[in-house]
């Protein structure tokens, strides 16, 4: 049953025909005052929510009772669906998109929206929006049991804010689909979300002046994965037990900051042809490599923390002209990691990192350790090349061979160079505790 029930109109008495003149001057406040938008309530069922859709005007709202309303709906006119939290459910029945939006300034809330299909050639969704859908907002919504959770393709300005987006467990992690799926959806905005499980939290792919803010993501493949996307920003986020925490991959000027990678198995941090970008600010615990940057041109890494990782920092050769500086790498058992004959400098301004394991000496008091710091020495890259060598570490040919580096400095056959090294971390790292009020502590290894 659906009951209509406008909130108010501009037109409440009737008007008696008294004439042509009134008549024509009905006419004209008719056409200058449109009746405004109306409220419909719609109850559940089969079909309901679809038939209360194709019967309402654009700007109308749905406010849909406690029930669940099953099959998948075609939202074609500017509407508000409105729920009333998990009591509002909307179920696909498994076949195609749960909700397809394919009309500008469309509002859904408050709903949970489950069971899409699991075609993944037909990007079967919970909710998909269409090049259609600019200025979309869903919002407060909980999504379950989807092949993808919010896909938008190809609208601008899109707001997907404040949703619990939990995936599937089930297939091989890359056969899964992502939480938030991005394809050239210029200026949209992906805030505060919770997302869990799937393959990637929110992935973006050919799009630009996008922002990810404030997102809590576990249990992915990554947390947040860039291809070819550029001018935008990744800030806030809290990756969790993924696989790798925030890949940045074949996208320029990108601003990466206060983001925060516990846990990750793999990398917290990657850039792969990532160029002219910012990264600063972010901490990352407990994961294999802390970063790895590889072909990675122009970028400004600052103001970071690498901790309890493997490797601190896993450098390649191919990347030029980065400026890396003001971080801390604490208790890495490798702190840096680059396998290459030039030498790079990792100071800048008279100001370089903190290494925790530099047992160096301050004698002016100025912050800045009185010795060069050096992460790599040739038995490090001996052993990186030649992984069998570490058989050999406590032999006395390569003991031999630090001390005679120590001794003569220019053996030293390239690498990293350090030569303001900071005695101690030039700022607090970010708290493990997540924007919902919850302890990241799932991720915080002690080991």
């Amino acid at each position: 049953m659906i009951a209509k029930q406008p909130k108010y109109s501009s037109l409440t008495s009737p008007v008696k025909s008294t004439g042509l003149v009134v008549g024509l001057l009905f006419c004209i406040v008719l056409v200058s005052f449109p009746v405004t938008a109306r409220e419909w309530q719609v109850t559940p069922g089969e079909g309901t929510l679809q038939r209360a859709i194709d019967a309402a005007s654009a700007g109308d709202t749905l406010l849909l009772t406690a029930g669940t309303y099953t099959g998948s709906i075609n939202i074609d006119r500017r509407l508000v669906l409105s729920g009333q939290g998990g009591d509002s459910v909307i179920d696909g029945g498994g076949s195609s998109h749960v909700i397809l939006v394919s009309a500008p300034d469309v509002i859904v809330q408050g709903i949970t929206i489950r069971h899409s299909g699991e075609v993944a050639e037909d990007e079967n969704s919970g909710i998909f929006i269409t090049d259609q859908g600019d200025r979309a907002l869903i919002h407060n919504n909980h999504l379950e049991d989807n092949l993808i959770g919010v896909y938008l393709k190809g609208p601008e300005s899109v707001i997907v804010r404040d949703n619990e987006i939990i995936g599937s467990q089930f297939h091989r992690m890359n056969d899964r689909g992502n939480g938030v799926y991005l394809w050239n959806t210029p200026g949209s905005v992906i805030r505060d979300n919770v997302i869990r499980f799937g393959r990637d939290g929110i992935f973006v792919n050919g799009s630009r002046d996008n922002i990810f803010s404030g997102n809590h993501m576990s249990d992915l493949r990554f947390a947040v994965h860039y291809m070819y996307a550029h001018d935008s920003e990744v800030s806030n986020n809290i990756s969790v037990n993924n696989h790798v925490g925030f890949a940045i991959m074949f996208s320029d000027r990108i601003v990466a900051t206060n983001n925060i990678s516990s846990g990750d198995t793999e990398r917290g941090l990657f850039f792969n042809a990532a160029n002219y970008s910012a990264i600063a600010g972010n901490r990352v615990v407990g994961a294999e490599k802390c970063v790895f940057v590889y072909n990675a041109n122009y970028n400004q890494i600052n103001g970071n923390s690498f901790e309890r990782c493997q490797i601190g920092i896993h450098f390649t050769a191919g990347s030029e002209k980065n400026e890396i500086y003001a971080n801390a790498f604490i208790d890495n058992r490798t702190q840096v990691k680059y396998v290459g004959t030039r030498y790079i400098e990792w100071s800048r301004d008279g100001q370089g990192n903190y290494w925790s394991d530099n047992a160096a000496f301050d004698i002016d008091s100025d912050g800045i350790a009185d010795q060069v710091y050096k992460p790599n020495d040739l038995v490090d890259q001996i052993v990186w090349r030649h992984p069998l060598a570490k058989l050999l570490l406590n032999s006395p040919s390569l003991q031999l061979i630090k001390w005679v580096q120590s001794e003569f400095p220019t053996l030293h056959p390239g690498g990293v160079t350090d030569s303001r090294p900071l005695m101690l971390p030039s700022a607090p790292p970010l708290s493990l505790s997540d924007n919902h009020g919850n302890l990241a502590s799932v991720a915080e290894v002690s080991n």
